[in-house]
């Protein structure tokens, strides 16, 4: 079984003769405990194009220390990343089927090949709390790294970017610094070359929080080391590819609508695609925020249409609405199998007659599995595969539409404009038709353009400013409140379906009964919320940005 864990580290370069200062200075530590020096070898994992390095994913087979096995680590946030363990199995063994799964939102069917070998010389410094207790480790690494890729040389200097600490040596095993010119530089490590040699010292917090990586920072910048400019180190042996990363793009009103769009969209398909291995792995709320990402881009797709080719992102957009409608029953599943979990638990017991809550789990339980199976297929499809090759189509060479040009200022209220008057249509159908289905369809209708219209605004928001932030956030609750509207729709005919089934069986329909009044009181309270929360939304001081 793999075992997991979030990291959160910084690392730092740093000369064959720089010398650490004190650790046990730094806030909150008692002391600075040594350890004997490690040998770690490890055996790099990736595509022959590099896939993994390119999204910031380090997958390796490793022996020696204390956490010998396969590795695999995805980013999580910046500075950040969850490390994913597995017994190290055979030498020279395939990829275990789990942690190739995992990846497969990059790999796409391309094999994973060794690409590089690294041999660390490591000596681990805990830093100690008043208990005892480990805050952090400071690990101090002599590194000795080979390139397996055919074509992909050993990073010099210049090209590695990584300082005066880099030694490269030659196909004979000399460096031009004379580094090997007597001995290894370092004793322990493998001398066959081709290879990079380099020094590094890595911060890891295990027990401490922020303030403490951020006085370690200072403390070592000021002694002479730098931050490294990369995370992993297959980095710096292959570092003549950088790696394409998608990070916040800094942009004003004045870039170009296109500009602006573009960067949301490429920002929302790196999303689902750091949400894949999660989805796989079953992680909470990870289905919902999956299912997020994907209508974001379909909604981004829909609402900028004169910024982003329409006839060109058709296709995209409809296979985003598969993948959205397979992601949404399981969330679905998931709400509903919780709103009954609490119908039961807010039922006295003289109220719960005959098997109510193992009929309601069971139910649960059922549609959860087949709902979660249906994802897993999805993931796993070559459809899902080319949905993502098309993304990254889309997202490398937007096609711009005839607005693409505008700065953004200009083009995007206009866009945000269009989503929000579909709203104000749908929620004057929806005030007006009778009570009953015909209103509850229409209000579903209703919120479906303001959720569109809501992530419109939030896409431009951090370009458009406040107005865009405001608009957004009322859009967020109209679509809230008409969402848990449409919760107790469906969980009265879920109810309803219960106390059938339960009455065929000679059970007593009376809980599912109680279940279904409980949603309709609910469901009528939530009507006449929502015409408020509408009324304060469409109210002209959160519109007037908008035209």
């Amino acid at each position: 079984m793999a075992v997991s864990e979030t990291e959160t580290e910084t690392k730092y370069e740093a000369g064959p003769e720089t010398a650490l200062p004190r650790l046990d200075t730094l806030p909150n530590v008692t002391a600075a405990r040594g350890s004997d020096e490690q040998r770690l070898v490890a055996e790099y994992y990736d595509t022959a194009d590099l896939r993994l390095l390119d999204a910031g994913i380090t997958l390796r087979r490793r022996t020696g220390g204390g956490d010998a096995g396969w590795h695999l680590k995805l980013p999580v946030a910046p500075g950040s990343r969850e490390e994913i363990r597995l017994p190290p199995g055979r030498a020279g063994g395939r990829v275990p089927a789990e942690l190739a799964d995992l990846v497969r939102a990059r790999t796409r069917g391309a094999p994973l090949i060794p690409v590089a070998t690294i041999t660390t010389l490591r000596r681990v410094t805990t830093l100690a709390g008043q208990r005892g207790e480990s805050l952090a480790e400071v690990a101090d690494d002599s590194v000795r790294a080979v390139s397996l890729l055919a074509g992909v040389p050993a990073t010099d200097t210049a090209q590695a970017g990584t300082g005066p600490a880099d030694t490269v040596l030659s196909d004979t095993g000399l460096s031009d610094t004379g580094l090997s010119d007597t001995a290894p530089s370092h004793p322990g490590l493998s001398d066959t070359g081709p290879a990079t040699e380099w020094r590094e010292i890595e911060v890891e917090l295990t027990g401490g929080d922020d303030a403490l990586l951020a006085a370690a920072d200072s403390l070592l910048r000021h002694s002479g080391l730098r931050r490294s400019g990369r995370s992993a180190k297959l980095e710096n042996v292959l570092g003549t590819r950088q790696p394409r990363r998608v990070g916040p793009a800094r942009l004003t009103p004045s870039a170009s609508a296109g500009e602006v769009i573009g960067s949301y969209l490429r920002s929302q398909a790196e999303q689902l695609k750091l949400l894949d291995p999660r989805v796989r792995r079953a992680e909470p709320d990870s289905v919902h925020q999956m299912r997020v990402a994907s209508r974001r881009l379909r909604s981004a797709l829909r609402s900028f249409g004169a910024v982003i080719s329409r006839p060109q992102t058709d296709h995209a957009a409809a296979e985003l609405k598969w993948l959205g409608s397979v992601l949404g029953e399981a969330r679905d599943a998931e709400v509903q199998a919780e709103r009954l979990d609490e119908q039961v638990r807010q039922t006295g017991v003289e109220e719960l007659l005959g098997p109510v809550q193992s009929r309601v789990q069971a139910h649960g339980a059922k549609v959860r599995a087949a709902s979660l199976k249906a994802v897993s297929a999805a993931l796993k499809s070559q459809r899902y595969y080319s949905l993502l090759d098309e993304l990254d189509e889309l997202t490398a060479d937007i096609p711009a539409g005839p607005a693409a040009a505008e700065s953004a200022r200009r083009a995007l209220p206009a866009a945000v404009a269009r989503s929000y008057r579909k709203t104000r249509r749908r929620m004057r159908t929806a005030l007006k038709v009778p009570a009953g289905a015909p209103r509850e369809v229409a209000l579903h209708d209703a919120r479906k353009a303001a959720k569109q219209a809501r992530y419109a605004a939030e896409a431009v928001a951090p370009v458009l400013g406040r107005d865009a932030a405001r608009f957004g956030k009322r859009m967020k609750k109209l679509q809230t409140v008409l969402g848990d509207h449409q919760d107790t729709v469906v969980g009265r005919q879920l109810a309803r379906r219960l106390g059938v089934s339960a009455q065929l069986a000679g059970e007593s329909a009376f809980s599912y009964g109680l279940f279904y009044g409980r949603d309709a009181c609910e469901g009528a309270r939530l009507q006449a919320t929502a015409a408020n929360v509408w009324r304060e939304a469409s109210r002209g001081r959160y519109r007037r940005w908008l035209r």
